[in-house]
């Protein structure tokens, strides 16, 4: 079995866990309410800006123009993403230039900057990859629960796309091509699944 999928199923309990948090349910169903999806978007599009950073740091530190090049092209699917925030933020009246991120955005954001800037390219993007694959689940797993389109339709639609698949699948291929089979892989892995589930949540209780 590649690695990017023993990660992945040793990590499932937690993408359920996602799953079925509040937050995750109202984005589905569409009844989260607008401040809390809000917070969200602020939240998120701080974040990006630092996924879209450790990308290019290990596109720069890659053994070979393989993983630079692909790096690089997943950054700009990451920036293509903060679009559809700016997007969003513009319907919500959000200021993303003005957004300070809260605790848990922060320990995300500075545990992925940490990663990329002091651990090789196989490390970091153990620290990426559950961000895409999470999403790219989620994303699937709420559109086939989705029974009418409704305000968040298209945070379904974006991340249950083949296209985001896609993108995750890349990345995994990246995973399985540098990363090590080693604890401190599968420790980052964990932790960054971790964080997914206390942004989910810090969202939830920000309204």
């Amino acid at each position: 079995m590649p690695l990017s999928d023993t990660l992945w199923q040793a990590n499932l309990d937690l993408a359920r866990i996602c799953l079925e948090l509040p937050f995750l349910q109202g984005v589905g169903d569409g009844s989260l309410s607008r401040p809390r999806f809000a917070y969200y978007i602020g939240q998120d599009a701080f974040y990006l800006q630092a996924f879209a950073r450790a990308y290019a740091i290990a596109a720069a530190k890659a053994p070979d123009w393989v993983g630079y090049r692909t790096l690089h092209e997943l950054a700009g699917d990451a920036l293509q993403e903060m679009q559809l925030h700016q997007g969003v933020a513009q319907e919500f009246e959000i200021d993303l230039d003005r957004i300070s991120p809260g605790a848990a955005t922060r320990r995300y954001v500075d545990f992925l900057l940490a990663t990329a800037w002091g651990q090789e390219t196989g490390l970091t993007i153990a620290a990426m990859t559950p961000c895409m694959r999470l999403y790219a689940w989620l994303g699937q797993q709420l559109a086939g629960r989705q029974q009418a389109p409704h305000a968040y339709s298209d945070w379904v639609t974006t991340y249950g796309s083949e296209a985001f698949e896609r993108a995750a699948a890349r990345l995994e291929r990246l995973l399985d091509r540098y990363t090590p089979d080693t604890p401190a892989v599968a420790d980052a892995y964990r932790y960054a699944m971790q964080c997914e589930r206390d942004f989910f949540q810090a969202a939830w209780r920000a309204a």
